[in-house]
């Protein structure tokens, strides 16, 4: 897609259009300043990366497994499990909730 001269013209002044001649400043002016904070952030990140990657002093981050296995801090949950083909399930059901509080 090729722009040429007066393509950019037409756009520029719809751009003066809907934004307005005073405004205009204070757009390009924000809009550098993003661009320069994001310049910066990529930079530094690039810059940890590598350092992270030469450190031999760095933590090794692989895929041992922990002394804990549960990774789930909730307590264990006591009960029964019931298969829903089993004729006793629902009066365990019922049972359950009765106990709960929790009458429907």
């Amino acid at each position: 897609m090729n722009i040429s001269g007066w393509q950019i013209a037409i756009i520029a002044l719809l751009i003066i259009l809907l934004f307005g001649a005073p405004k205009l400043p204070k757009l390009a002016k924000s809009l550098g300043q993003s661009m320069r904070i994001f310049r910066s952030e990529v930079r530094t990140m690039g810059e940890e990366s590598k350092r992270n990657s030469t450190d031999p002093d760095a933590p090794d981050v692989s895929a041992e497994p922990s002394e804990d296995p549960r990774t789930d801090e909730r307590a264990p949950v006591e009960g029964r499990v019931l298969n829903s083909n089993d004729p006793t399930a629902e009066q365990a059901r019922r049972t359950e909730r009765e106990q709960r509080g929790d009458h429907r």
